[in-house]
């Protein structure tokens, strides 16, 4: 079972930052999980919509410029990173899911992402694209049809597996919180590749395992390398 950590090693260093890639890699993760904003053409790594949780910044990253945002501490001194720095942490057998946030020009967005996979030699059989706005999702698959598509989910849906199929999508992204054994079966019989987050707790990471779950998004990889070994 894949253990990707979620914005990187985040228990144990700052979240979405190089020093939590790095580290979810020395805990052997086999991929790491971030979140992504397009600001000034470039695509820069953090969560929030507000800089005052994981940095030293004030006010909403899409309302500063990408050389204020880069000046800012992320924690312990890191700094927010862009995007080509995570391929160039990453070993080339790890996986990346890139989850969107925020983009305001999909051309740009897919040039940008795959400059950074040509100059780094990252795979992109390495790469997968999820995304709470799936139309989003819809878009850059029709202009990027090679990309791998992650249907992330909070919910339950209604039209079942209805949503990835639309995405044409390579995996299935869900809450903890609503997934239950009969989906996780009814999505690999449809040839998905099933993903649950965030999931932190022992027993949690066992019963995801007894029913053949593919991955999971963590925020302690130590420990479910410890639990799933």
């Amino acid at each position: 079972m894949w253990i990707l950590g979620h914005r990187g090693a985040s228990k144990a260093a700052p979240e979405n930052t190089l020093a939590a890639f790095a580290l979810a890699m020395a805990q052997q993760a086999h991929g790491i999980e971030i979140d992504t904003y397009q600001v000034d053409g470039k695509i820069v790594v953090i969560h929030d919509r507000w800089l005052n949780r994981t940095t030293n910044g004030d006010g909403m990253v899409t309302s500063h410029s990408l050389d204020y945002l880069r000046s800012l501490d992320a924690g312990h001194g890191e700094r927010i990173p862009l995007m080509h720095e995570v391929f160039d942490t990453l070993p080339h057998d790890a996986l990346l899911n890139i989850e969107i946030k925020h983009l305001s020009h999909i051309e740009s967005w897919i040039a940008d992402v795959k400059t950074g996979l040509r100059i780094s030699g990252f795979p992109q059989q390495n790469l997968i694209i999820s995304s709470f706005n799936h139309r989003w999702l819809r878009s850059i698959k029709h202009a990027w049809p090679e990309v791998k598509i992650g249907a992330l989910t909070a919910t339950y849906p209604e039209n079942g597996l209805g949503f990835a199929d639309d995405l044409s999508a390579y995996s299935l992204h869900m809450a903890l919180d609503v997934v239950d054994e009969g989906y996780v079966t009814e999505a690999k019989q449809a040839g998905l590749k099933v993903l649950v987050y965030t999931v932190d707790h022992p027993q949690d990471m066992k019963m995801l395992k007894s029913w053949d779950v593919d991955g999971i998004f963590t925020n302690v990889p130590d420990i479910a390398r410890e639990v799933l070994a």
